[in-house]
């Protein structure tokens, strides 16, 4: 009896060290240390919230900057890819549907090369970033919705290089852009 005493009080102080007082430890260091990434890495808008930078969103009006495709529809929930594999015929056809929309959406000519992330889902269906490539393939098209002049066509191209992030660290990944800082910047160029 002893031994299930001794045994019920272990499993109790563990179960408060790393139920209660591990994750609020973790937590208030976090909100001192970098509060914005704690609280999700949310994006205002007129102090409101409109998204978040780890999160990315469906934008298929032809005056935004599009983003990659999502297998999920940007659901947080179920994320994941498509699990389709290089050998699948689906895979292939999405993969050239993809690129044809793309292609007659941004009015570009059949022998533009478009980026890799613009035809393939990412791995989570949440990938809010693009390349500066994919972005720069889109201007014009954004322009010409917006009857920008040539003024305005090439601020919404320093917009663009001005949204660049470096890769992680300068070492992993490669430069990119978030879509919806991008089109939160053009909304802001009408003003």
């Amino acid at each position: 009896m002893k031994t299930i005493i001794i045994s019920l009080k272990v499993f109790l102080f563990f179960t408060v060290l790393t139920g209660i007082v591990y994750p609020l430890l973790v937590t208030g260091i976090a909100q001192i240390a970098f509060p914005a990434k704690a609280n999700g890495s949310i994006i205002t808008h007129n102090n409101v919230a409109v998204g978040s930078e780890l999160i990315g969103q469906t934008f298929d009006d032809e005056q935004y900057f599009s983003g990659r495709p999502s297998a999920i529809h940007y659901n947080p929930l179920p994320s994941g890819g498509s699990n389709l594999g290089l050998t699948n015929p689906k895979l292939k056809q999405l993969v050239d549907d993809r690129k044809r929309e793309f292609l007659r959406f941004n009015q570009l000519d059949t022998a533009t090369q478009v980026p890799a992330e613009m035809l393939f889902a990412s791995a989570s269906g949440l990938d809010p970033h693009i390349s500066p490539q994919a972005a720069m393939l889109q201007v014009e098209r954004i322009a010409k919705a917006r009857n920008f002049n040539e003024m305005q066509r090439k601020k919404l191209v320093q917009l663009v290089d001005s949204n660049v992030e470096p890769a992680q660290m300068r070492v992993f990944g490669q430069e990119r852009v978030t879509v919806l800082l991008l089109n939160l910047g053009v909304e802001k160029m009408e003003k």
